[in-house]
């Protein structure tokens, strides 16, 4: 590894923040000394819920004055030309600020179908959108001739100034490969620290047979947390939502999902931190948002401090 980024950490935005809020919660986000702010991406998830993952990014960036994490962007459900077209414009206002997330969803499969996009599919056209937005990104005329895209000299400029990352999500070996052929970095959630710590070192593996060389990976993970005035109530916060959201009992996501005290969820993060993961993407639902950042910033400096 070379060049190895320092840990950040960063909280999604809410779901239902409302807009008027935005520049006051994004204001208090970067007091609060967290590093980034993370957003989601769907286009119709389960009861149509979702917000465009770039958009939404534009918005934020616009917005405030921290870099956001995209994370996951369902890239498959669209035109590779058309998202390095978006990048580059986003990459041209705010240079340095960007970080994308890329996975092929598959929790509610009919937001694949709705997409025109046969869930079956959503693997390999990832695959073939990641060849071509790779290219573009680097400003390079783009021939690509898969089963999915057809393209004869496809060009995007300007080329980001500044890269703008690619970390890829997945837990299948099909998504380890595609990390390791495409991405700087991967992206967890739902999994162990032991296991955490194999999949890097997979990645490395693979990437070397793909003759990549040394690569500064930025390897993240999201983790859902409930942070409370007591373990009770972080539980009840992040159980509710997380059962609302997935329509699947909380015991499903538990033994991978913290809850109690900053000092519970840092000591929970930080065999993590050791494993690998460079980006911390917090998921902290609860109603009083301004003790939930309070408590998240803790976790960042407990973290830090260590």
């Amino acid at each position: 590894m070379t060049g190895e980024p320092p840990l950040t950490v960063g909280l999604m935005r809410q779901p239902d923040e409302p807009a008027a809020d935005l520049a006051r919660d994004l204001a208090a986000l970067s007091s609060a000394g967290l590093d980034h702010v993370v957003t989601a991406d769907h286009v119709s998830f389960r009861v149509g819920a979702g917000r465009d993952g770039l958009i939404d990014a534009a918005t934020l960036l616009a917005t405030g004055d921290l870099p956001v994490y995209v994370g996951l962007y369902l890239l498959a459900l669209r035109h590779p030309v058309l998202v390095a077209r978006q990048l580059s414009t986003l990459a041209e206002s705010a240079p340095g600020r960007l970080v994308l997330g890329v996975g092929v969803g598959g929790e509610d499969r009919h937001e694949v179908e709705v997409c025109g996009v046969d869930p079956r599919t959503r693997g390999r056209r990832t695959d073939e959108c990641l060849a071509v937005l790779r290219g573009l990104l680097a400003g390079d005329p783009v021939t690509h001739h898969g089963d999915f895209f057809d393209l004869e000299e496809a060009l995007v400029l300007p080329a980001p100034s500044l890269p703008v990352p690619i970390v890829v999500g997945g837990r299948s070996d099909a998504a380890l490969a595609r990390a390791a052929r495409f991405g700087d970095g991967w992206l967890g959630i739902w999994v162990s620290a032991r296991r955490y710590a194999e999949v890097v070192s997979r990645i490395a593996e693979l990437a070397d047979a793909e003759g990549r060389g040394e690569v500064a990976w930025r390897h993240g993970l999201n983790v859902w947390c409930g942070l409370g005035a007591d373990p009770t109530e972080g539980r009840e916060h992040l159980a509710a939502a997380m059962t609302a959201l997935y329509g699947l009992p909380f015991e499903a996501f538990a033994r991978w999902s913290p809850s109690g005290s900053p000092e519970d969820v840092a000591a929970f993060l930080a065999p993590y931190v050791d494993a690998g993961v460079r980006d911390l993407n917090l998921i902290c639902p609860g109603r009083d948002r301004a003790a939930v950042l309070t408590r998240v910033a803790e976790v960042r400096r407990l973290l830090l401090d260590r």
